[in-house]
């Protein structure tokens, strides 16, 4: 055989056996590396923020085993979404324009053109206000809605909707339909009084919801005197909730009290939110350990305190 017949038979046979290749869809290598994202911010011994740490000032656990942070970042720059969840149910329905004018200064603060807001209202049922919105056009109209669509009183201060108040619901909505699939930074800014009547979950079912999501929620417990005779602190169990609610997702309670108004709170999550850092790391545990793990974040400067969400969800 004469070796060029022989070169052009090789390259023939190299040619059929890429094609089968082709035809057989070979599978590439990839390298699937998850990893788990962090946000937290730092306090001192005053409770100031603090705002000029480095990664090495940082150590982060999971299951109390150390974890190489891979990335870290000031989170100033990062999209946010920003989920407000109002009671709107017949103990709150006095506040709801006091929240409207708030909420409309707030997010004229915090919103930016890559950011986003959405606004969900519950009582007796959940209801989408605003999709998500970036223009402060777009986000006035979906607080308007708030106010036109709370519960009326009539002339015996009795009110005309049905009772109920879909906390958990409100916070199972926001994260499973309009959080957990967003890029970027995402809370919930919740305001109630706490009472859940009529969830079809419980809340440590709403806790997983955000922690999935990666969420921070932002509780903050308003209540009406007049609807409870007068009394400014009707419901310590309420406020027992909206705490752990906040502290398993990295989050704060606030209250609205004679020292502190709305207006105020609004001012402190807008500070907080920008005083943030994102921790990223890939977990030395198996990849088929699934299931819950506790995460703590550290500082090597004793004096200081992260506040992070105490917990995520591998593997879901």
């Amino acid at each position: 055989m004469s070796s060029g017949l022989h070169c052009r038979m090789r390259a023939l046979a190299i040619l059929i056996v890429v094609t089968v290749g082709i035809g057989q869809q070979i599978p590439s290598i990839r390298v699937d590396v998850d990893l788990v994202h962090v946000l937290c911010t730092v306090r001192d011994r005053r409770g100031a923020l603090v705002n000029n740490l480095k990664q090495d000032d940082f150590i982060l656990l999971e299951d109390g085993a150390p974890q190489a942070i891979r990335h870290f970042a000031r989170e100033t720059d990062l999209p946010l979404t920003v989920g407000l969840l109002v009671d709107t149910s017949n103990s709150q329905v006095r506040l709801v324009d006091e929240e409207r004018k708030a909420a409309a200064q707030f997010f004229s603060q915090v919103i930016r053109p890559k950011d986003a807001a959405f606004l969900i209202s519950f009582d007796a049922g959940t209801e989408l206000l605003m999709e998500r919105a970036s223009s402060r056009q777009s986000i006035a109209a979906g607080l308007e809605k708030l106010r036109q669509n709370s519960p009326r009183f009539e002339a015996r201060g009795r009110i005309g909707r049905a009772g109920g108040t879909r906390l958990y619901d409100a916070v199972l909505r926001a994260s499973n339909e309009h959080l957990r699939k967003e890029p970027g930074r995402k809370a919930i800014v919740l305001i109630t009084d706490g009472t859940d009547v009529g969830s079809s979950i419980r809340m440590d079912n709403a806790i997983d919801a955000a922690q999935k999501a990666d969420a921070i929620i932002y509780s903050i417990y308003y209540v009406d005197s007049k609807a409870y005779g007068g009394s400014s602190s009707p419901n310590r169990q309420g406020q027992v909730v909206l705490q752990e609610m906040s502290e398993q997702t990295g989050g704060r309670f606030f209250r609205v009290d004679q020292r502190r108004s709305l207006k105020a709170i609004f001012n402190q999550i807008q500070q907080e939110m920008r005083s943030q850092y994102a921790l990223e790391f890939t977990s030395s545990k198996e990849r088929r350990d699934v299931g819950y793990r506790r995460l703590e974040v550290l500082l090597r400067n004793p004096g200081l305190r992260a506040q992070a969400r105490k917990g995520y969800y591998a593997g879901e």
